[in-house]
């Protein structure tokens, strides 16, 4: 898993990983950064981040990157593996006072070669939209203007800036999927707002009606004579809402709090569609699979957790990050899905379709033939979602996420895959209660999957519904554990863990177990649906796992020819997939 030998060679930076696809290469030609390439000093400063957009012009390099660092904001041709990167000559570059950008999100459905809306999210609370091809600043949100007509934000004057609407710091911020003009920004108070850019904000402080109100969240809307910013405002849950991301279609929005919960939310009708709580401590990101069927979701307590939007419950953790997760991201050009008999496979899921309200066409062919399957279709096929994510461990992850996992109760179009620890236990075991036997041996396990599957089935009293689609909970092993150790932890009255997955010790256990009690026994949410104990799923293992950064990682996007990372020294790497070549430099 994540430790590889011993030494200096866990400490050591890799600049390769391969997989069953190939070898990744790390192109430090193609890496950007500050224009002087010096490494930036990261104590108290927010997150690096990336956002990238195409403007289709007639070069056929249409690619467009912009990145923050510090009080920096920096906008380049992105050449990515084509060709090196040429830092001397940023199309813009903006250095603020007074505070810091910390996310950015482009509107790809405006974008051209002659002009981009960028949004950029602030510390002290405002949003300011500009264009940087055009070197343009349209509009601020939650600002006064002075009386010059001039925003603070970049005068960095030490006058009082007023937010009339929200003074925390802008953790998210992301335009609505198929709108020109509408965007949504969470901020670290625990609100959402929506706002349209084509109105304005008033000169005192909104007033607020309830429009809609439910388990741990209400939205409210705008009280006033005349159409104003915010249209609505969200409250949800407890504690900063560290990130959101709207479903492929964009009918729907998933938010992860600092209280450790998942929430999802149907967006147009304003309605909580499922829940979902953290193992440990709060949640910090969250992405969608390409279908819109699966949320994995990363933060304290180590792990990355699945969710299954149409059942709304947990159906696997991953366990290979030594602190907190970061960054969690679908892999939509490795993601796929083969079938035994295409010519028997017709869109039998209607109903199905239905009940999520997913019905869209996909260009990717694999994708549309992903979302045709279903956990009611006993037809064979090979599925495999592969998802990355990147912590503050310094590490980069990948993971398989396939069909023994996601249909445990089907048969299988190819043999499960065991790690040798569920081989030992299922052979030393003659009363597992699974599909494989002493009598029926384990099969050869197959490399493309790192999947820790359940044995086969729950018992025939199952209480629900719900609970017949989970695996039975008492065959499941921690790949990082001894058999004699998981069977003395499964023993105990109350489930216990250290703080860090990735260094499980018995040290810590009783003061930590008292502090998740505490959080954890108000809502009862440990063994429950919403927080499954780790015996009851399944546990991924990653497929690879490698130190790739001296700092934090903060940022994960996978492109069709490279995989992009950045840390918090304000460097970002473009790894190449195995096939795709640099020119000459």
């Amino acid at each position: 898993m994540a430790a590889e030998g011993g030494g200096k060679e866990i400490n050591e930076i890799k600049t390769q990983f391969t997989t069953r696809e190939g070898v990744y290469k790390l192109f430090t030609h193609s890496e950007y950064s500050r224009p002087n390439r010096v490494p930036f000093n990261s104590q108290g400063s927010n997150p690096v981040k990336v956002s990238f957009v195409n403007v289709n012009d007639q070069s056929g390099n249409g690619d467009r990157i912009c990145f923050n660092v510090g009080r920096e904001l920096y906008f380049y041709i992105y050449k990515g593996v084509r060709k090196a990167a040429d830092l001397s000559k940023p199309i813009d570059k903006r250095i603020y006072k007074g505070t810091q950008p910390t996310c950015h999100d482009f509107n790809h459905l405006t974008a051209t070669a002659e002009r981009v809306s960028l949004l950029v999210g602030f510390s002290a609370g405002q949003v300011q939209l500009i264009d940087p091809i055009k070197k343009e600043t349209s509009k601020l949100f939650n600002e006064e203007v002075s009386r010059d007509g001039k925003w603070k934000l970049n005068l960095g004057t030490s006058l009082k800036c007023y937010r009339l609407i929200d003074k925390s710091r802008v953790t998210c911020v992301k335009w609505v999927p198929g709108s020109e003009s509408l965007f949504l920004v969470a901020h670290s108070s625990g609100n959402m707002y929506l706002y349209n850019v084509e109105h304005t904000c008033g000169t005192t402080a909104p007033h607020y009606q309830l429009l809609k109100q439910g388990e741990n969240y209400s939205v409210h809307t705008c009280k006033s004579k005349s159409t104003r910013n915010p249209l609505l405002k969200w409250t949800v849950g407890e504690g900063a809402l560290n990130e959101f991301s709207f479903s492929p279609d964009g009918k729907f929005l998933v938010c992860v709090s600092q209280d450790g919960f998942l929430r999802v939310f149907n967006f147009d009708a304003v309605e909580l569609h499922g829940t979902m709580k953290s193992y440990f401590g709060g949640l910090l990101c969250v992405c969608w699979s390409p279908d819109g069927k699966y949320i994995v979701t990363g933060g304290e307590d180590d792990l990355v957790t699945v969710w299954s939007f149409v059942d709304c419950r947990v159906i696997a953790r991953g366990h290979g990050h030594k602190s907190w997760v970061s960054v969690v991201a679908f892999d939509h050009y490795t993601t796929s899905v083969e079938d035994a008999d295409p010519m028997e496979f017709s869109g039998s899921d209607e109903d199905f379709q239905d009940q999520i309200h997913f019905g869209r066409d996909r260009a990717n062919s694999s994708q549309s033939r992903l979302s045709k399957r279903n956990s009611t279709d006993s037809r064979p096929v090979q599925v495999t979602y592969r998802f990355g994510s990147v912590g503050q461990d310094t590490q980069l992850c990948l993971w398989d996420l396939t069909e023994d996992i996601l249909f445990p109760h089907l048969p299988l179009s190819r043999t499960r895959t065991h790690t040798n620890v569920m081989n030992a236990t299922m052979s030393n075991n003659p009363s597992t209660n699974g599909t494989n036997t002493p009598g029926n041996p384990l099969p050869t396990p197959l490399p493309r999957s790192n999947s820790l599957p359940h044995s086969a089935a729950t018992t025939a009293n199952s209480k629900s519904s719900v609970m017949d689609n989970t695996i039975a909970t008492g065959e499941s092993k921690f790949a990082t554990l001894s058999i004699h150790d998981r069977k003395e932890r499964h023993h105990e009255k109350d489930h216990k863990r250290n703080h860090s997955m990735g260094h499980i010790s018995s040290k810590s256990n009783d003061k930590l177990n008292m502090l998740t009690k505490t959080k954890t026994d108000p809502a009862k949410t440990l063994g429950t649906l919403l927080c499954p104990r780790m015996e009851d799923i399944p546990l991924l293992e990653p497929l690879i796992c490698k130190k790739i950064a001296h700092e934090r990682l903060t940022v994960l996007i996978f492109l069709e020819d490279c995989i992009v990372t950045a840390c918090q020294e304000g460097f970002i790497c473009t790894w190449a997939r195995p096939g795709k070549v640099v020119s000459s430099f």
